[in-house]
């Protein structure tokens, strides 16, 4: 279950100042030993050992393929691609762009594909509005219902780092939706 939390965007500039926008809660960050445990639990043939080893040799291979030019596709997953930050402004004629001056750096990019775009997601994704759970809402005042107990995790603390809003080309499903909440 997806939960969210409720953010207002403060940003007085912008058409949707004080309109209330859903950010998801994220209750922990899996690594790749846990995510070896996980798989290792679905009756696979391999041990954790060997997962989380496929695991690392497979994040190596991936970053040694972006760097030769090549995009990787992992089917129901996501197709892994670098991109190119350029420097606002850009280059007037080609003998007056240079590296240096013109690009900033590079990025990773990754676009869904089969189960885990949008449409798939949005099918088997069941959301629930974390005050519901916790009695705590997303400004972090009581609402009365519940225990008051905080079980959701991160439900009153920043959501920056499940939202897509960091360099190595996190997504949240579209980009950076430009809001400054």
């Amino acid at each position: 279950m997806i939960r969210y939390i409720l953010k207002k965007c403060k940003n007085a500039r912008q058409a949707i100042f004080g309109k209330l926008f859903a950010y998801p809660v994220i209750e922990e960050t899996v690594n790749e030993d846990d995510l070896a445990e996980h798989m290792a639990s679905h009756n696979t043939p391999f041990s954790q050992g060997a997962i989380k080893g496929m695991l690392t040799d497979m994040v190596q291979c991936i970053h040694e393929l972006l760097l030769e030019g090549k995009n990787v596709k992992i089917n129901n997953l996501a197709i892994f691609s670098i991109g190119i930050k350029n420097a606002k402004g850009g280059a007037e004629n080609e003998e007056d762009f240079s590296v240096q001056k013109n690009i900033q750096g590079v990025k990773l990019r990754a676009r869904a594909t089969g189960i885990m775009l949008a449409k798939g997601l949005k099918l088997n994704a069941t959301l629930k509005k974390a005050v519901a759970l916790t009695g705590v809402s997303s400004t972090g005042t009581s609402s009365g219902s519940g225990t008051g107990t905080n079980t959701g995790g991160n439900t009153g603390g920043s959501t920056g780092g499940s939202t897509g809003g960091n360099d190595s080309g996190g997504d949240n499903g579209g980009g950076d939706d430009g809001l400054d909440i």
